[in-house]
């Protein structure tokens, strides 16, 4: 941990790791008014406890199917191959397990709600996690941190390839970075030779084959984005509009349909991003939260700036709807699903408690409110007041998980992650990630014998045969 601070102190004081980076920027417009006790003080409450585990969870089929699915309707959890992530800040984990504000230009990949990769399902609860208890191989998962604008390769970024304070625009670009990784990870072979003896040569030409199969593996993508541009807008409300925010969501969907076979992708909606304005406290690091979205918080309540706003994001929300929930990006063996979970999320907030006392010989009652009753548990966010802890994290992996096994029309939206999300088993009578949008009609039915199910009768009737014989 002592050398990444190291760096992102290097970084913050020679200008910007990255010349021209918008995010550095930002940082060190937060934080230059900071004494350096500040910047160094610790809160210890923002990270996981060395030694935490989660119980383990189970469920009553666990297992792939016998035969690699050809169809994207009939696509169980332990069938997925390999997870990829694009989008922002939020998918890069910044500050997710940072102790100091120094610590919040560190992307905690590894723990991402999306795409983290550390340890397993009882360490922390990723989407990743979750699908390695049905599928231990999956690969693609972030194994590592990186610091933002410092170079980093895929063993620490796996196939997070999603970038801290990108906009909607950038989305293609990171599409593009994706499948042309997608394709080198195909299989790569290694041919050696060992000597065995001392007069003896063995040459041993093994093939290891290692990676995915690009045409046939099933590939499972999960993209949030946007946020950014609505913390933008007010800079420029032509490219920010939801108009170009549409545009460049269905080009980057575009290609990857063209392009990547054997596909799921989540398309997670966007918060409701009003309610980020009450997540303040008095300490430097929540001065950050200006910087990083300052069309969202400058404007006083009740403006007509806030509107506009307000207005824009839910928009934003309405353009997603009408460009997923539809068969434009449906196919044989890709799909896109809007998942909408996160829709009218509010923030997590403290329990309301209640101080009942008595009074008087009548005995009437007197309620009083806890001070901190209803306020916001910032133990769900960094120490910017504006990305999600591994604590946020947590509740966002298990949000997207429930909703990739309900049906649409009967997806959970969360209304508080005051409550932990409990997580949900896929149903028994439907296995399978549900991808077919509401306006295409099914001529396929799970009922319908699959080439697994006839394996498994031809191999009872051989076995019958065999032993009358």
């Amino acid at each position: 941990m002592g050398w990444l601070c190291v760096a992102v102190a290097t970084c913050a004081l020679v200008s910007r790791c990255v010349k021209g980076d918008n995010w550095w920027w930002k940082y060190e417009e937060g934080i230059r008014h900071y004494s350096k006790e500040a910047l160094n003080k610790e809160f210890p409450e923002k990270i996981r406890p060395v030694g935490f585990k989660h119980p383990a969870f189970q469920c009553p089929d666990m297992s792939p199917s016998l035969s690699t699915p050809s169809s994207v309707e009939f696509v169980k959890a332990g069938d997925i191959k390999v997870v990829a992530a694009l989008g922002d800040s939020l998918t890069t984990a910044i500050g997710a397990n940072a102790t100091t504000v120094l610590g919040i230009p560190i992307e905690f990949r590894h723990v991402s709600w999306s795409i983290g990769g550390f340890g397993s399902y009882e360490d922390v609860i990723t989407l990743p996690n979750i699908i390695k208890l049905f599928n231990p191989r999956v690969l693609g998962a972030a194994q590592g941190k990186t610091i933002h604008g410092m170079e980093a390769h895929l063993g620490q970024t796996g196939l997070n390839l999603a970038v801290t304070g990108q906009n909607t625009f950038n989305l293609p670009g990171q599409t593009r970075h994706l499948i042309d990784t997608l394709r080198s990870y195909e299989v790569k072979r290694y041919s050696f030779s060992k000597v065995m003896g001392q007069n003896k040569f063995i040459f041993l030409n093994l093939c290891i084959d290692k990676g995915l199969n690009f045409e046939k593996d099933w590939k499972l993508l999960t993209i949030l984005m946007g946020m950014n541009d609505i913390c933008d807008y007010c800079k420029d409300k032509a490219l920010f509009s939801a108009d170009n925010f549409m545009h460049y969501m269905a080009v980057s969907l575009e290609m990857l349909m063209n392009e990547v076979p054997r596909m799921i992708v989540n398309v997670v909606q966007i918060l409701p991003m009003q309610t980020l304005r009450e997540v303040q406290k008095p300490t430097p690091g929540c001065l950050l939260q200006r910087s990083f979205c300052s069309c969202l918080i400058e404007p006083v309540s009740r403006s007509a700036e806030l509107r506009e706003l307000v207005e824009i994001n839910l928009e934003f929300q309405r353009k997603l709807e009408s460009l997923l929930l539809t068969d434009r990006f449906f196919r044989d063996d890709f799909a896109v699903v809007l998942q909408p979970f996160l829709k009218q999320a509010d923030p997590p907030r403290l329990p309301v408690i209640h101080d009942v006392t008595t009074s008087s010989r009548f005995s009437s009652l007197t309620f009083h409110l806890s001070e901190q009753s209803g306020k916001i548990d910032m133990s769900f966010f960094t120490h910017d007041c504006f990305h999600f802890t591994i604590k946020g994290h947590e509740e966002l992996a298990k949000g997207l998980w429930n909703n990739m096994f309900q049906p649409e029309g009967r997806k959970t939206v969360v209304s508080s992650f005051s409550d932990p999300i409990t997580l949900v088993c896929p149903p028994t009578d439907h296995p399978y990630i549900f991808t077919r949008p509401p306006s295409a009609r099914s001529d396929q039915s799970p009922s319908t014998p699959s080439t697994a199910v006839v394996y498994i009768l031809s191999a009872i009737v051989a076995f019958g045969l065999r032993a009358f014989l």
